[in-house]
């Protein structure tokens, strides 16, 4: 029986998590990896990593995290946007590792047949404090500054062609729900996006303000509209399994040294997920 794996967050950047992915390896020849988004901010480095991925698990599902779009000094491809993510599933593709915007490939390992569904949605900033609760977005981005708290998106993570990253996520929702709403009735789904579908696994975070960049109300019913037995996700580096609606919710993420170490388990690049 081959076996399902994820990873998320590798950060393969930081000095201490690169030989970590020489541990991301599968038990058998036909296991299939997810990788959850932030392998790393350059290009050739997701790309590289992809590919070393790819030679060793037979199927490979990637999704974008904000870290792949961010559009850094020290990255040669100077892609912003919409055109930077068509760059990375360029080259994805060109790896034979399955993106959002391929067919979606189907586990047939079990009771019932699983799409696995890679999705990229973003979100909107609709995750707010009580505070925050309906007041524009200016004023909910002013006092997540007043509370020290400003995601590296709103320098490095480019909308374009989009006016701003609300509206590109909106129009990632629309385009997403026209592939899920393709999935044969008789299927399962394990649904992958680096940004957690639902807000409950954004509960423990330190500063609640943060969660205005982890997702939107959007997709707060997707794992229940279309028959997920799994959500796979990564973002918060708060690894963990949660359950919401009888379905199991999987953070992923490996996430930084200064994070890792502090674990009693250490570093955990690689779950088994089925």
């Amino acid at each position: 029986m081959p076996n399902l794996y994820a990873t998320s967050d590798l950060h393969i950047g930081h000095r201490d998590n690169a030989p970590l992915l020489d541990s991301v390896r599968p038990q058998g020849p036909d296991d299939w990896l997810i990788v959850a988004g932030d392998v790393a901010e350059q290009v050739d480095t997701v790309t590289g990593t992809l590919a070393t991925l790819r030679d060793r698990f037979a199927t490979v599902i990637w999704v974008p995290g904000n870290h792949e779009l961010w559009t850094t000094p020290k990255d040669p491809v100077q892609a912003r946007g919409v055109e930077r993510y068509e760059e990375l599933v360029r080259r994805c593709r060109e790896l034979g590792v399955h993106t959002p915007e391929d067919e979606f490939p189907v586990w047939e390992h079990g009771p019932r047949p699983l799409t696995v569904a890679p999705l990229f949605v973003l979100y909107d900033y609709s995750w707010r404090t009580p505070a925050a609760e309906g007041h524009p977005t200016a004023e909910a981005l002013r006092q997540a500054r007043e509370a020290g708290v400003v995601c590296t998106d709103e320098y490095l993570l480019h909308p374009d062609p989009h006016p701003d990253r609300a509206r590109w996520c909106a129009e990632r929702v629309r385009l997403t729900e026209k592939r899920l709403a393709d999935v044969p009735d008789g299927h399962g789904t394990v649904l992958v996006s680096h940004w957690p579908l639902h807000r409950h696994p954004t509960e423990p975070l330190w500063y609640p303000e943060f969660a205005m960049w982890c997702g939107t109300e959007a997709t707060a019913d997707w794992h229940v509209r279309h028959r997920a037995e799994m959500v796979v996700y990564g973002h918060l580096h708060i690894p963990r399994t949660t359950w919401r609606d009888g379905v199991r919710f999987e953070e992923v993420s490996l996430g930084y040294p200064r994070e890792w170490t502090r674990r009693a388990r250490g570093a955990v690049p690689l779950r088994r997920l089925l």
